[in-house]
């Protein structure tokens, strides 16, 4: 799998406040942070994530290239939603968090969620995407939130100037029923080669593809097979959890082995108690009624001499 030094750029302007996508747009972008880091380190283990974010009074540093996903963690629940995008200031100190990685056979790549306007020119970001393809840099976008025509336009001009071997992909997502998590793991982003095929089109063979380009999960088993087993597997261990918890609910009617009175009546034909204890009874009861009679035997032989 490939192995590469990736930044995450979360956009913590005051547009993420709002609740257009499940729960927020904040909210969705953790979320999506979360799953863009389980996919990276386990494609690669020596992969390594880092995090930044572009909004208030200028772009920052969260978290250095790490394999650490605490780090990661404790950078956004540290990171507060204030002010404006600094968009083509953040992915340009993004560039050089990049530049100085430990590992330089690392591929650089950075992923930017963006969910308010554009303040840039296009002109200005041609010229930066043509920087950042010298510099070998792959550049994603993750389009939500303020869609408007003009966002999207530069953002599509930014990739067509950006992209090269590695492959840069820009991803335009809508609000929705839907996570946002949900809907990037079936986008090109997270796909090894950058070929991800669209939900409501259809496969070779005319098989219909779901949202998830109809592979289980939304991954595709060829391009990212330690992604799906990872997925198969949490499913398979919520299927037997839930197995599990279903059979502790049904009612248990089977005796208790080695207690011999459960399968016995209580009483016998003689209306005495069963088991072990009622026969010692009864031979108790059979050794009082002999001492008995030979009592009363002897007391008759008495009376007959002295008569």
């Amino acid at each position: 799998m490939v192995l590469e030094a990736t930044m995450i750029v979360v956009d913590n302007s005051e547009s993420s406040r709002n609740g257009d996508y499940v729960p927020s747009r904040w909210e969705a972008q953790s979320d999506a942070v979360n799953l863009i880091f389980s996919a990276k380190t386990q494609a690669n283990p020596e992969s390594s994530v880092g995090l930044m974010s572009m909004g208030g009074k200028g772009p920052e540093v969260l978290v250095t290239l790490t394999t650490d996903f605490g780090k990661v963690l404790d950078g956004i629940h540290r990171t507060k939603i204030r002010g404006s995008t600094h968009l083509a200031t953040g992915i340009q100190i993004a560039g050089l968090a990049l530049k100085h990685r430990q590992n330089k056979s690392q591929r650089q790549r950075i992923i930017v969620f963006t969910c308010s306007p554009i303040e840039e020119s296009e002109k200005d970001l041609v010229k930066l995407a043509k920087r950042m393809k010298k510099n070998n840099i792959s550049i994603d976008f993750i389009a939500f939130g303020d869609l408007e025509p003009d966002n999207t336009k530069k953002l599509e001009v930014f990739n067509e100037n950006i992209k090269g071997g590695d492959g840069s992909h820009l991803a335009i997502i809508p609000p929705g029923p839907s996570l946002l998590s949900d809907t990037l793991v079936t986008t090109p982003i997270l796909s090894a080669d950058g070929v991800a095929p669209r939900g409501g089109g259809t496969e070779e063979g005319g098989a219909e593809s779901g949202g998830g380009g109809g592979f289980e999960f939304g991954v595709d088993p060829s391009t990212d097979p330690e992604l799906a087993l990872a997925l198969r597997m949490s499913m398979e261990e919520e299927k037997a959890r839930q197995e599990k918890e279903g059979k502790k609910d049904e009612p248990k009617g089977e005796s208790l082995e080695g207690i011999p009175e459960e399968n016995q009546p209580l009483l016998d034909g003689r209306g005495e108690a069963s088991g072990s204890g009622g026969d010692k009874m009864d031979e108790d009861k059979k050794e009082s009624n002999e001492s008995r009679e030979e009592k009363e035997g002897n007391g008759d032989g008495d009376k007959m001499d002295t008569a």
